[in-house]
Formats: structure tokens, C-alpha cells, sequence
């Protein structure tokens, strides 16, 4: 999906501009942002390696909470009763102090009132919006909602109620009633950055919602041109993530002419190779490219860049 580029042919149609791209589209699991994956989807989205992000709401809130707290290491054994009592929420083998959600929730209170107050003058919200809105107010660069808001990179989230965000936006709404946040909006702007991609390609880290949604905007293309699975779940399990990219094909979601890969592997031990064997490449070559493109430029022409 990287290397995609138009034929000549739609080039010459004039249907596909000549610098055309594959559209990517990365799905993940709020797990993958709890874990040390973030910094590597982060990357991603900082140097503009990616085009749509679907999550879930912890993988929003755990970016954001990452700014104000940090999540510390513990085991996959430690006993839940006694984590409770110290105030401690498991998540695999990693630890979340009850006080970072507080952390949080005394920092995007203001943000929900500032957003209810421009409901009341004429705005509108969808999820979309509303981690843009957050992303940009982080102003902290380790964050990937950060650089989505800064590079202009949607994030759709439309399970957005389901996790701390949602908490947060339901403690809100007795403090100050009516935020409205509109789903049909952000269904549509997937949708259309599916219909409108010149190819379309898919990276899912692991299932469930963020799978479907992804796989869903790319049918109302007649399916996506690349897709690669990356998660452990199995079909006789009965998930989305156990389905196969050829059950994808059945559906319209994945063309069948693609050749869809799904890997069978844990993703925080899988993603990370991928993307340094693929995406940070394409990085170099990207800015090795840039370089070459500076120094042919006339100095004139340099300055009015």
C-alpha cells in the first residue's frame, strides 16, 4: 500500500491526480495505546505515515492520561482485590493509579464546558471534533492526538461513551446539561474518505469495533485494495477479530482481488516490527526525497517556500 502510485491510463483520464496515494486507514484497540505501542502509532501519525485512525474511547482517554500521569509496570498475576484496596486498575500487566482519572477528569471538565458553550453559539460535535478539540488542547507532543489535530488526521471513535471519556461526559452532563455530539457526521466523513481514496489500504490491531468500522468504510467502496490483520483472536471464538479477511471479501470489505494478510501474533510484539520494517523506511526515503528536492531548488524559489 505504500508503494501504490496511479497508472498511467487514470492519470491520463484525469480520474486520479498524479500524486495520488493509497489512503490508510490504521484501526487499534484502546490496549495498544496502555501499552508501549503508542509511541509507535505516534510516529505514525507525526510524520503523516497514515491518513484515518479508528479507536476506541480508551484509546483516546489513555493517550490524553499519558500527558498528566504516567501507567507503571506491574504483573498479569497480581491479585485484583488487593490492587482495588490501593486503588489500582489492572490492565494486563500494567497499573493505573485511581488519581490519574482524577487528573483527568480536573482536566477536560473545563474543555466539555468550553465546548457546551460553543454548542450554545452555533458549533456542532462529533467524536471526531471532540479528540481533535482535546488533542490540540494536550499541547504535548508525545500525545497522537496531538499530531492527529496538528497534521489534520481524523481520529473516528465510534464507541466514544464507551470507557473514562464517557464517564467524564456523563459526570458533565449533570453539571451542565445538553452537549450533544453527533455520530451521523463522523459516519459520513469515513465513509467518504473511503469512497473518495484513489486505493485504499487497512491496518487493524486487533478487533472488535475498530475492525468493523474500518472494514464497513472501505465496503462502500467495494472494499479496500490492501488490508493486514494483526491479532490473536481465532473464528470458533465467535469475535470480529477471530473473522478472516477472506469473510471480509464474502462481505465487499476487502476486494477480491486484494491479497489480504492476517497475522496470527500479539500486536505489541508484531506492530512494532512491521513498522520499522515498512512505514520507517518510508520516512527515510520520504525525507531523503525532500533533501534532494531542496537542493535542486533554486535559492529564489527556495525563499518564497
Amino acid at each position: 500500500m505504500l508503494k501504490w502510485r496511479p497508472s498511467a491510463e487514470a492519470v491520463a483520464s484525469g480520474s486520479v491526480p498524479p500524486d495520488a496515494r493509497c489512503t490508510i486507514f490504521l484501526g487499534f484497540t484502546s490496549n495498544l495505546v496502555s501499552s508501549g505501542v503508542r509511541e509507535v502509532i505516534r510516529f505514525l501519525v507525526q510524520n503523516k505515515l497514515v491518513d484515518v485512525l479508528v479507536t476506541t474511547a480508551g484509546g483516546v482517554e489513555e493517550d490524553l492520561i499519558k500527558c498528566l500521569a504516567p501507567t507503571v509496570v506491574g504483573d498479569f498475576r497480581l491479585d485484583g482485590a488487593a490492587l482495588r484496596a490501593k486503588g489500582l486498575n489492572r490492565i494486563g500487566n500494567l497499573l493505573v493509579p485511581n488519581d490519574n482519572y482524577c487528573k483527568f477528569e480536573d482536566w477536560v471538565f473545563p474543555h466539555l464546558s468550553a465546548m457546551r458553550a460553543e454548542q450554545a453559539a452555533g458549533a456542532t460535535w462529533t467524536p471526531s471534533k471532540v479528540i481533535a478539540r482535546l488533542g490540540a488542547e494536550t499541547r504535548d507532543e508525545s500525545s497522537i492526538c496531538y499530531w492527529a489535530a496538528k497534521n489534520d488526521i481524523p481520529i473516528y471513535c465510534p464507541a466514544l461513551t464507551d470507557g473514562s471519556l464517557g464517564d467524564m461526559i456523563f459526570f458533565h452532563s449533570y453539571k451542565e446539561p445538553g452537549l450533544v455530539i453527533d455520530l451521523v457526521e463522523d459516519i459520513r466523513g469515513i465513509n467518504s474518505s473511503a469512497i473518495k481514496a484513489a486505493a485504499s489500504g487497512a491496518i487493524v490491531l486487533g478487533g472488535g469495533v475498530v475492525k468493523h468500522h474500518v472494514c464497513n468504510a472501505n465496503l462502500m467502496r467495494n472494499g479496500a485494495d490492501y488490508a493486514v490483520y494483526v491479532n490473536t483472536g481465532m473464528e470458533f471464538d465467535g469475535s470480529d477479530s477471530g473473522a478472516s479477511p477472506d469473510e471480509a471479501v464474502s462481505w465487499g470489505k476487502i476486494k477480491s482481488s486484494a491479497a489480504p494478510v492476517k497475522v496470527h501474533g500479539e500486536a505489541t510484539l508484531v506492530f512494532p516490527l512491521l513498522v520499522a520494517q515498512t512505514f520507517a523506511k518510508e520516512r527515510l526515503r520520504r525525507v531523503a526525497e525532500g533533501g534532494k528536492a531542496a537542493a535542486s531548488t533554486p535559492p529564489a524559489e527556495a525563499d518564497r517556500t
